[in-house]
C-alpha cells in the first residue's frame, strides 16, 4: 500500500510505501528533512500506476456537440429478411430474378433446386406471378453471344 502526505514546509505531495512510516526522507520540493507520518484512513491508498500518472492528473475539457436536428444516418439499413418481412402487417411487393447461368456449379445445373428452395421460403398466397425470362449475354472466354433463360418471381414479403 502507498501512503500519501504533504510536506509541512512547502506542501509538496509525496507518495511513499506504507512500510516507511516514521522514517525521515528529504522533500523533493524544498529539500528539507520530513518525517513520514503514521498511516491513517485518509492517506493510505492501494497502488494504482494509472491514477498516479501524469495523464491522470491532466485536466480534460471535453464538450459534447449539441445539434438542433437529428443526426444524419451514415449507414443504410439492409432489406429485412423474408421471415421478418412476411410477419409485417402490410407486406411489400418484391421481385427476385434467378438466372440459370448463376446456378451452374462445376458442370452441374442447379437451377431447379435454387428456384424450388426460394419458392419453398414463400407462402403460396404471397406469390403474385412467376415469369420465365430469356436473355442474351456475352461469354467472356469465347466472346460469343449466348442465349439463356431464367425466372422472375414477383411476391409479397
Amino acid at each position: 500500500m502507498d501512503l500519501t502526505f504533504g510536506c509541512p514546509h512547502c506542501k509538496q505531495q509525496m507518495v511513499v510505501d506504507a512500510t516507511g512510516t516514521g522514517s525521515q526522507i528529504e522533500c523533493p520540493g524544498c529539500g528539507q528533512t520530513v518525517t513520514v507520518p503514521e498511516a491513517s484512513m485518509t492517506n493510505i491508498h492501494t497502488a494504482n500506476p494509472i491514477a498516479s500518472s501524469a495523464a491522470a492528473r491532466e485536466e480534460k475539457h471535453f464538450a459534447v456537440p449539441v445539434h438542433d436536428a437529428p443526426a444524419e444516418a451514415l449507414i443504410k439499413k439492409p432489406n429485412k429478411p423474408l421471415e421478418v418481412a412476411a410477419k409485417e402487417a402490410q407486406p411489400q411487393v418484391r421481385i427476385k430474378c434467378i438466372k440459370r447461368t448463376d446456378c451452374v456449379e462445376v458442370g452441374h445445373d442447379r437451377f431447379d433446386e435454387v428456384v424450388s428452395k426460394f419458392l419453398g421460403q414463400l407462402d403460396q398466397e404471397d406469390i403474385v406471378v412467376i415469369q420465365p425470362l430469356a436473355y442474351t449475354h456475352m461469354d467472356i472466354g469465347t466472346r460469343a453471344l449466348l442465349t439463356d433463360y431464367g425466372v422472375m418471381i414477383v411476391y409479397k414479403g
